[in-house]
């Protein structure tokens, strides 16, 4: 998962990146809203933790740029603030979460992965790379128009990987959005799976569309090739 944290106190912007790092997260930093908002402007994201209180523009003022873009991209802020004000301003901009400082870096995790989930599900619904074709609403799969079956665990994966193509998408992730974040959750199963996918998906037609990023995880090449 993609997260960009646009926070303006230093030590703990880089304490959250070191966090998230570690939880298996791609982390970029913007400390000020108007460099923020370029960022998330320029750049593909998952989800960005949104201070309110920063200096150039406000996270309101992001939030609701952001929003008149378009940009769908899940937006959780995080605020020394709190009171029921603040929380629904920040709902009423368009921010998805509201999360007040201090706070507990396992639930922001756990909100930033079930905000990502939610995202997630209004992702478009049909993904073309190449001759494979990932149709998420029907939950089938055709590579060279011919229909290939999966499990419901490999289709999870495939389409997981699908929505993120292109991008290296580790074990942790895999494991937190198929199998819904279970603590004991052994990235080895995601291993057993993938190699299952290949067979069925990859093999058969001479292809090498899903790929190993050696300490990184898995990636669906963007061009299915």
């Amino acid at each position: 998962m993609r997260v960009l944290v646009v926070e303006d106190e230093r030590r703990l912007a880089l304490a959250l990146r070191l966090g998230l790092a570690a939880e298996g997260f791609t982390v970029d930093l913007a400390h000020d809203g108007l460099s923020g908002l370029a960022r998330a402007m320029d750049q593909p994201y998952d989800v960005i933790v949104l201070d309110i209180m920063l200096p150039g523009l406000n996270g309101y003022r992001v939030c609701s740029r952001l929003r008149a873009s378009g940009s769908d991209v899940g937006i959780l802020m995080l605020t020394a603030k709190d009171g029921e004000w603040d929380e629904a301003e920040a709902l009423d901009t368009g921010a998805d979460d509201y999360l007040s400082k201090p706070f507990s870096f396992v639930v922001l995790v756990a909100r930033l992965r079930a905000l990502a989930r939610r995202i997630g599900s209004r992702a478009p619904r049909r993904t073309v790379l190449g001759d494979l074709v990932v149709d998420s609403a029907a939950r089938t799969c055709t590579r060279a128009d011919a229909v290939i079956p999966l499990t419901p665990r490999e289709f999870a994966i495939l389409d997981h990987l699908a929505r993120r193509a292109g991008e290296a998408v580790s074990k942790r992730e895999i494991l937190d959005a198929v199998w819904d974040g279970a603590p004991d959750g052994d990235p080895n199963t995601v291993e057993v799976h993938v190699s299952a996918l290949r067979r069925k998906i990859d093999t058969p037609y001479g292809r090498a569309a899903v790929q190993t990023v050696r300490g990184a995880g898995y990636r669906l090449a963007a061009d299915g090739g």
